[in-house]
């Protein structure tokens, strides 16, 4: 397991910045590189803005007491802005190279080949991009196999969740390596294939879609919408994943709803073969005890108990368990 120690970060927008304070969090000195050439004038307005930036973000932090003071400086002296041209030593010695920049290929591809001499080539390149495929990024570098997408979730400081898209180029090592980092510094790395979407931003788009559709449709106001989310929705896929939810409830459940609102709302609610398939197999979760997961070795009501146990810590923590016997004042 190779150590990562020697951060770079190429883009200093909101990502590049993000990732950087979550870096310095963890105790790591942080290098947040300048992705565009500037005069030294233009290159010093650029760092002051940065700087003022982070403040921001770390006052923000301790404004929530998500850190104290004494972290807030701590974070800010381990966050060093340089511009292109400065950057060359570090580049040059880093372990693991973030690109932030961007989401405009031929800006990438000119970074990319800026950077390709600089960079060794056992460096983890990881682009954080959201709209361009691993494979896309390794045809602009050299030594596909360290390359990777890591897609963090906005805020980046806050949420834990970093998901991995790799190539069939990228290399087995490089993949273990960053997960073993990503959670050495108290981050949940998840793998997935060259796909759009990766995994989050595809569940999500659908779902802001579908919500915007009922409010163009008159089905909710907005309000009873998102209140719907927070207590309902956000609140049981907080404990449960999306699929654990499909066996603890039964694929078959799903399948006939899904049949129901296809037939009322369009095809767009039609399950996916997997969920036939796994009816006709009876495979249909807890009850049979297969589904998307082998439930052969699990005791069915522990696992029960510690899912609501779970429920009643969320709904407790926000202020959503009802007061007991609320009602005895109006006792007869």
């Amino acid at each position: 397991m190779r150590k990562i120690s020697k951060i770079a970060i190429l883009g200093a927008g909101r990502m590049g910045k993000a990732m950087a304070i979550a870096f310095a969090y963890a105790g790591l000195k942080v290098a947040l590189i300048d992705a565009r050439q500037r005069s030294e004038i233009e290159f010093q307005d650029y760092h002051n803005q940065i700087q003022s930036d982070l403040q921001k973000e770390l006052r923000l932090l301790e404004t929530i007491k998500f850190i104290n003071a004494e972290q807030h400086i701590f974070i800010d002296k381990q966050i060093s802005i340089l511009s292109r041209d400065a950057s060359i030593e570090i580049l040059s010695n880093c372990d693991l190279l973030l690109e932030a920049i961007p989401e405009v290929k031929p800006l990438k591809q000119e970074i990319f080949a800026w950077l390709d001499p600089y960079i060794l080539a056992n460096c983890i390149v990881a682009s954080t991009t959201s709209t361009f495929l691993v494979t896309d990024i390794a045809q602009m570098i050299s030594h596909p196999e360290r390359v990777i997408n890591a897609h963090w979730l906005n805020p980046a400081y806050l949420i834990p969740l970093v998901e991995l898209s790799r190539s069939e180029e990228t290399s087995d090592e490089v993949v273990a390596d960053l997960k073993h980092f990503l959670h050495d510094i108290g981050k949940v790395p998840v793998v997935c294939n060259a796909k759009a979407g990766y995994i989050v931003p595809r569940i999500q788009a659908l779902a802001m879609n579908e919500a915007a559709r009922m409010v163009e449709e008159g089905v909710a106001s907005v309000e009873d919408i998102d209140i719907a989310i927070r207590t309902g929705f956000g609140l049981r896929f907080s404990v449960l994943g999306l699929l654990e939810f499909i066996d603890w409830g039964g694929g078959d459940i799903l399948y006939y709803a899904s049949q129901y609102l296809q037939r009322e709302l369009g095809d767009r609610y039609q399950a996916p073969e997997i969920i036939a398939d796994n009816m006709r197999q009876q495979r249909n979760g807890l009850r049979e005890k297969q589904g998307f997961y082998n439930y052969d070795q699990v005791d069915i009501a522990d696992y029960k108990q510690q899912v609501l146990h779970q429920f009643a810590d969320r709904i407790t923590s926000q202020h959503l368990k009802p007061q007991f016997n609320i009602l005895q004042n109006d006792a007869v």
